[in-house]
């Protein structure tokens, strides 16, 4: 991916603590609605001991630094951030793009007000499938499943 200058690649498990730093920089960002439910060191030990460990995970970088990264695993977007300064440049697509490559199906929760990734998901094909109250998810707030199905 070179059309932005950007390199689409593989994370490795040196890469946790950046994405866990892109996460907690974009969910303050877009979401600051939500519940600062850990401290960063905790965010970082998420990502490296259960993200890294269970999913794919691929990032995009620039020369100095990575700028946002998607993990997803059999059936699973888990998780999709970029910086905020790189938000609406078509970068979230080119990884959403990495995760549809080898799936025919894949599933996603959002909150059901993050208006703005909702827009980006249906934009992307994924449609909304239940909406819930948020009590099984550890922030308590109201989210949304959304699914996509490839081609056959």
């Amino acid at each position: 991916m070179s059309d932005h200058g950007l390199i689409l690649r593989q994370a490795a498990l040196r890469d946790a603590d950046s994405v866990a730093e892109i996460a907690r920089k974009s969910r303050k960002r877009f979401l600051p609605y939500l519940p600062d439910l850990h401290t960063l060191e905790g965010d970082k030990k998420f990502y490296r001991n259960r993200v890294f460990s269970e999913c794919h995970v691929w990032v995009l970088e620039d020369e100095q630094e990575l700028v946002g990264f998607c993990a997803f695993r059999e059936g699973w977007v888990d998780h999709l951030y970029l910086l905020p300064s790189h938000v609406g440049k078509t970068l979230g697509e080119a990884l959403l793009n990495k995760a549809k490559e080898n799936h025919r199906f894949l599933q996603l929760m959002v909150f059901q007000r993050n208006t703005r990734a909702i827009s980006f998901y249906e934009r992307n094909g994924f449609r909304k499938i239940k909406e819930t109250d948020g009590s099984s998810c550890e922030e308590k707030l109201p989210d949304a499943l959304y699914e996509w199905h490839g081609p056959p």
